[in-house]
């Protein structure tokens, strides 16, 4: 991927594993790093760093009502920040993947992440730099959509030019899928798994079908409505 730096209008192409070092650095010194993920483009800081949450919120133009999902490099790490109620078989089905699954969360996790919820959201996009990146990083990463709340997810880093000034490095990717096409810019299914044997889908995102086909048929779950 290549690598823009604060100021965006410097880029250079960098080696995977320095653009690997180069956004673990910027999140270790309390940055904000945009990066490409298998559904649409993020921005990510470190989860236990309350100063870097707290410009994540004020980034998206949101209070801090409206949850951050965590971001993980392996299914394995997912136990340490949540209470999972469903078998390891099931997570492995869907993650990684385009899914962020809620679970209950444990208080390893950052007090100020998501304060008015005991609920959080956990992702492992299934795109090797940023598992790689979360690998690289101490805890979990806070991961949201590069956009302002209430508008269009994005797709390409041109597209959320207007929040580069407030990033400290910007891993561009290329375009993620088509540009043209609404399903694109859905973002992940989020479904609640925070009560044993059923399921809510909080978001229907891009993979809708073959997440309730493997919740319902596999798993036996049965859905609520949200």
């Amino acid at each position: 991927p290549g690598v823009r730096s604060r100021p965006a209008d410097r880029r250079c192409g960098a080696g995977w594993k320095e653009a690997v070092a180069a956004a673990a650095g910027a999140l270790q010194a309390g940055g904000l790093v945009a990066l490409p993920t298998d559904t649409v483009y993020g921005v990510a800081c470190l989860a236990q760093d309350s100063a870097a949450v707290r410009s994540i919120y004020s980034l998206k133009g949101r209070n801090g009502g409206k949850p951050l999902a965590i971001c993980l490099g392996d299914v394995e790490r997912l136990y340490r920040y949540c209470q999972v109620n469903v078998p390891d078989e099931l997570l492995r089905d869907l993650l990684p993947g385009p899914v962020t699954l809620v679970l209950k969360r444990s208080e390893e996790l950052n007090k100020d992440l998501n304060p008015f919820t005991s609920l959080v959201g956990v992702r492992i996009p299934n795109h090797p730099f940023v598992r790689e990146l979360a690998r690289a990083c101490s805890g979990p990463l806070a991961l949201t959509s590069a956009n302002i709340s209430c508008q269009a997810s994005t797709l390409t880093v041109s597209e959320f030019q207007d929040l580069w000034p407030q990033l400290s490095l910007i891993i561009d990717g290329g375009p993620i899928g088509d540009v043209q096409s609404p399903e694109c810019r859905l973002g992940s299914t989020v479904v609640d798994l925070s009560v044993s044997g059923k399921f809510t889908i909080i978001r229907p995102g891009c993979a809708l079908t073959s997440t309730v086909e493997i919740l319902k048929q596999k798993y036996g779950l049965i859905p609520e409505s949200a």
